[in-house]
């Protein structure tokens, strides 16, 4: 079958097709169109490839990449029946880099405490909340996700850039997929190191991270849990970060597994552990827990390797029936250690953590018509 579309966006970006023909993979080099000039390309993909009845999209190499319709809207998945042997299609826009963001879908940003107190630490804490773009006209329950390092999640004007959460959670808002509340604990500064140290002198004189992840579970939660529209069980409640920071999740992960049961572990600094020696509560009964892992393949030589191993790790720990682990790990081969690709792989973890899916939002129909900004 023949797959011809026609695009007036032109750009240096390859096209490729993907559907429920190649488990709806975005970058698939087998389903990459040809080039015929600068705005036709197309596609002819065996009978035997394909089912009677097709869903498919077009993509640039990614669902931060996917087709949008002419006022940047999500497209839903295109129709066809295998017997038609030819078809043409118009792509009027695509994303680039999950852009363009929608300000009616954005989450709203709350300062729970410009210094909210650690009494495990004896010191103060700036606390956020990003409550869903619809939290204050609705009557919603939403389940909670704590991540650490506030600073370069999605404000402006950050050392390192930052996660562009707000943006992010704004498309999923758009697919129907940000109804999460996200409380994020500013680092602390020079302190930052030692908190997020479990008990590691070596690494961290006076390393805190006992006490730190006591003031998450112990004090941050039960104020969140009477303050805002949450879902209290472990079911719907996660924890998660980005290097030192998804080291510290990980160890809440594993000592409070009765707290939570989503793990959001992007670059974790496996290097403080480099044994995996995690202490794990162990209960008559295992826990599910659920744990998106990321790593880059530019981020030095051992990131990937050592992901690679704490994945066999937990594996061991099943085998023993003291967790019940399920995991999804990617690794993005141009990945370096930075804000930019935690940021891109944001949506897709919260995604597979909250919505159970296997599928990115691109592939789910659009939650309302849409409309001319």
């Amino acid at each position: 079958m023949r797959f011809e579309i026609y695009t007036e966006e032109k750009d240096d970006r390859p096209v490729f097709i993907t559907g429920n023909f190649n488990r709806w993979n975005p970058k698939d080099y087998n389903y990459q169109l040809t080039q015929l000039d600068s705005y036709n390309y197309f596609i002819e993909i065996s009978d035997e490839a394909l089912p009677d009845d097709i869903e498919y999209k077009f993509t640039k190499g990614g669902w931060e990449n996917v087709e949008l319709d002419k006022y940047g809207s999500i497209t839903p998945n295109r129709k066809v029946k295998k017997s038609v042997k030819k078809i043409s299609d118009i792509v009027n826009k695509w994303r680039l880099n999950w852009g363009p963001f929608k300000d009616e879908f954005f989450p709203i940003a709350e300062v729970i405490s410009e210094a909210f107190y650690i009494p495990q630490l004896d010191r103060y804490r700036k606390v956020w909340a990003l409550l869903p773009h619809d939290y204050y006209i609705s009557n919603k329950t939403y389940p909670v996700l704590y991540l650490q390092d506030a600073q370069n999640l999605f404000n402006e004007g950050s050392d390192f850039g930052n996660w562009e959460i707000d943006k992010k959670l704004s498309i999923l808002s758009e697919y129907g997929r940000g109804d999460v509340i996200i409380i994020a604990i500013e680092h602390g500064s020079q302190n930052r190191i030692k908190e997020y140290i479990f008990d590691n002198d070596n690494v961290a004189s006076g390393s805190e991270g006992k006490k730190y992840i006591r003031f998450i579970a112990d004090t941050l939660k039960p104020f969140v849990d009477e303050n805002y529209r949450t879902k209290k069980d472990r079911e719907n409640t996660g924890i998660g970060g980005s290097s030192l920071g998804a080291l510290i999740s990980i160890y809440s992960g594993f000592l409070y597994p009765e707290v939570y049961s989503k793990l959001l572990i992007f670059s974790p600094s496996l290097w403080v552990e480099p044994n995996n020696n995690f202490p794990m509560m162990n209960f008559r009964v295992p826990f599910k827990t659920k744990i998106y892992l990321y790593g880059g393949g530019q981020e030095g030589s051992k990131m990937v390797k050592r992901i690679r191993i704490f994945e066999e790790y937990l594996k061991r720990w099943e085998k023993k029936n003291l967790f019940d682990f399920e995991f999804r790990t990617n690794i993005n081969p141009e990945g370096t250690h930075s804000e930019f690709y935690w940021s891109q792989e944001f949506p897709r973890a919260i995604e597979w953590l909250f919505y159970d899916n296997t599928e990115n939002p691109v592939e789910v129909k659009p939650q309302q018509q849409s409309v001319k900004n």
